[in-house]
């Protein structure tokens, strides 16, 4: 047995976002089929035909934006039996979606979300996420940066603390060429040239997989999670404003987070599945700067 953690962003290009999330959704290899089909019925019930058939990606700043839940609010009544049959038809002719249509479009969407996680938690999965600040010290170093190291590290406390031990497999949407052979290299030399990698390389395949985003619906997962942690999900230590209509899914973000037991001389202590990052620098590169 494996888990796949399906891996994409949100917020890194430093525009709106409050904050830089990378973000993973681990589904366990012999549930994936299972919950893949489960999705897809969802698609169909809410939209009355594959949303993401065509050009469309069900992606968090498309389906999740503010103008989706104005949309919702609309002042017309949409019964839910028809919900479905205009949505479709707002999806399959925009240019002449009525009032009615636009709301019930936005409804699906909605909903969509929330069958997503939904079935997320049905099906066990869990979610992990390294959570930048955008104004967060930046490194010179050529090495893993430090939100993918505590991704991985949440990660493999993950695969450590379910018995038998299963392996992990890491699955990235495909980054511009380039891009995707940097963080391959950084990758093997984090597994095998450091202590902490090399211990964790015995869980995690230390090789990633790269996929196009609108064809994995993994990565679709990864996506709606990075983006609702980003614009809705907070802890005590994140103080930038979250989007209130977005609280729901925060909730059931919430609830697919793991929590890892650990033990620090001699005393345990919880750690999260989502981390907050305030400095992207190394150790050295930290303790160098404040010293002068």
């Amino acid at each position: 047995m494996a888990w796949l953690l399906f891996i994409d962003e949100s917020g890194h290009d430093r525009r709106a976002a409050p904050y830089e999330v990378l973000a993973g959704v681990a589904v366990r290899d012999d549930r994936l089929w299972s919950l893949i089909k489960e999705l897809q019925a969802a698609e169909l019930k809410r939209f009355g035909r594959r949303y993401s058939a065509g050009l469309d990606e069900l992606k968090g700043r498309k389906i999740l934006k503010t103008k989706v839940f104005h949309h919702a609010a609309l002042n017309t009544p949409v019964p839910g039996a028809e919900m479905a049959t205009l949505a479709k038809k707002a999806l399959d002719d925009g240019e002449r979606a009525g009032v009615r249509e636009l709301k019930a479009l936005a409804l699906a969407k909605l909903a969509y979300v929330n069958d997503v996680f939904a079935l997320c938690a049905r099906f066990k999965c869990k979610v992990f996420a390294s959570v930048v600040e955008t104004d967060a010290p930046g490194t010179k170093s050529d090495g893993l940066r430090k939100d993918y190291g505590y991704l991985f590290e949440r990660f493999f406390y993950f695969l450590e603390e379910n018995k038998p031990h299963e392996s992990g497999i890491v699955v990235f949407d495909e980054l511009e060429k380039s891009r995707s052979h940097l963080l391959i290299d950084q990758c093997q030399r984090y597994f095998k040239e450091t202590a902490i990698g090399r211990q964790r390389a015995n869980l995690i395949i230390p090789e990633p997989f790269f996929v196009h985003s609108e064809l994995t619906t993994g990565v679709q997962l990864a996506d709606l999670a990075a983006y609702v942690i980003s614009w809705g999900f907070r802890t005590p230590a994140m103080k930038k404003p979250a989007r209130e209509e977005l609280a729901p899914f925060a909730k059931q973000i919430a609830e697919l987070r793991y929590k890892a037991l650990r033990l620090r001389d001699g005393e345990r202590f919880d750690v999260w599945s989502i981390a907050h990052i305030t400095d992207l620098r190394t150790t050295i590169e930290r303790d160098g700067n404040e010293r002068k």
